[in-house]
């Protein structure tokens, strides 16, 4: 047991934040969880009402899982040394499970290890800042959901902050010449759940990641054309992805974009698009302000 119990905030009931609660508490700590959503689960919550949402198109959003996402890493190195990430009697037992099966993971987490009663849900962090009448502590001040719209805030004193709030909610926008002009529609991944609103339409993909490649592939089951454009591809870079899809197609990274609706890539070549769509990360940011 430590030499005296601390107060500790978690910022964050993802992975993470559930985690460093549990170990927290066995240590002999007093963690208070600060969620700002209504579940557990942090970015592995799925939720299709974001997509539609009428908001910035490349702003945040609460998730940026799409439907047909599955985990890049194996379920059995994804899974916490106590407690194995086992397949479910109803859930999905093949390695790379879908992100439903990693929420049921979390939440099953959070009732094994009755975690639940530590975190303060719809309980958002928006200020973290030195307590000026003690060094060592730390005043975290909060906004609260009531009924309806109504927030209520508040500030308590804590000896130690953890950050777990991720890095896939601030996106990261590909900076584009010409973008003003351009009378097309811009999305970011975040916003993509699932291909039909991209019926018949040339699609632009920006990113030839891992999100990149996965929504590329599910858009172009119902696209006219997919052009994704690469930054790590050679300039020359003009050609058809292999593949089942005979529509998909690997180009250098964009060069600019055009008041006609042009979309003119660095091989030089140029298509007429009716989307971009940004599969470029996320920025890094410690929101709430410490």
């Amino acid at each position: 047991m430590p030499s005296r119990s601390l107060r500790v905030a978690v910022i964050g009931a993802g992975a993470a934040g559930l985690v460093a609660a549990r170990e927290l508490r066995r240590e002999g700590h007093a963690p208070v969880v600060f969620e700002r959503t209504d579940d557990v689960g942090g970015t592995w919550v799925y939720d299709d009402a974001d997509a539609t949402a009428s908001r910035d198109p490349l702003g945040a959003r609460r998730s940026n899982l799409y439907a047909s996402l599955r985990t890049n890493l194996p379920r059995q190195s994804m899974g916490f040394l106590d407690f194995p990430f086992a397949a479910g009697p109803d859930g999905d037992p093949r390695t790379f499970p879908g992100h439903a099966e990693v929420l049921r993971y979390l939440r099953e987490f959070a009732r094994r290890f009755d975690l639940h009663g530590l975190v303060r849900l719809e309980t958002e962090v928006v200020r973290v800042s030195r307590d000026a009448n003690a060094n060592s502590s730390w005043r975290v001040r909060y906004s609260r959901k009531l009924a309806g719209s109504e927030k209520r805030e508040g500030e308590e004193v804590f000896d130690a902050v953890v950050v777990c709030n991720g890095h896939y909610y601030q996106p990261h926008v590909a900076d584009i010449a010409g973008m003003d002009a351009w009378p097309g529609k811009q999305l970011h991944s975040n916003t993509y759940r699932v291909p039909e609103p991209f019926r018949g339409q040339v699609v632009v993909v920006i990113g030839c990641s891992v999100s990149g490649m996965d929504i590329s592939r599910d858009i172009a089951g119902v696209a006219k054309e997919v052009h994704v454009a690469s930054r790590s591809a050679p300039d020359a870079t003009c050609e058809r992805l292999p593949g089942h899809h005979t529509n998909l197609w690997l180009h250098s990274m964009v060069d600019r974009a055009e008041e006609d609706g042009s979309v003119v890539f660095q091989d030089g070549s140029r298509i007429k698009a009716d989307v971009i769509l940004h599969c470029t990360g996320y920025g890094c940011s410690l929101s709430p302000s410490i």
